[in-house]
């Protein structure tokens, strides 16, 4: 793979979100919740509520393996049915307070335990990731 017009090498910078977001996992809370999980409280704290075979596509999985999911979510307390206002024969999933706790819960925990590790980071290290926050968020933003 070839870098781009600025020199930024796509390979090299997979890699090093890969080995980030390993380390962020490894500062889970205790018997936390999967990835597509999580991104499906995500996205529905985001989006708002979402019919299941939406959120399935969204999440680029298949329709029953979200039902289950859902299902367990429910279980949980974490999500919750609704019928469409405008057509009560359409269900759709939605987040619930405690959905979004979880979120906040895991994210926290996640935040401190990367702190932790960028307590020894020399200040310049830590400004140039502080520089380019903005650009990574835009591109999780824009490609999403």
């Amino acid at each position: 793979m070839m870098a781009s017009r600025t020199g930024l090498d796509p390979a090299r910078l997979t890699v090093a979100v890969e080995r980030v977001f390993s380390v962020l996992r490894q500062g889970n809370p205790p018997n936390d919740i999967s990835l597509t999980a999580a991104s499906t409280i995500w996205r529905l704290q985001q989006e708002g509520p979402r019919k299941l075979t939406d959120l399935a596509a969204a999440e680029g999985v298949s329709q029953p393996a979200m039902t289950q999911l859902v299902q367990r979510l429910e279980r949980e307390g974490l999500v919750v049915r609704a019928a469409e206002p405008t057509d009560r024969r359409v269900v759709l999933i939605e987040v619930t307070p405690a959905g979004v706790a979880l979120l906040e819960n895991r994210r926290a925990v996640r935040a401190g335990h990367l702190a932790a590790l960028m307590s020894d980071m020399s200040a310049d290290d830590e400004a140039l990731i502080a520089a380019a926050l903005p650009a990574l968020e835009r591109l999780a933003r824009d490609r999403r």
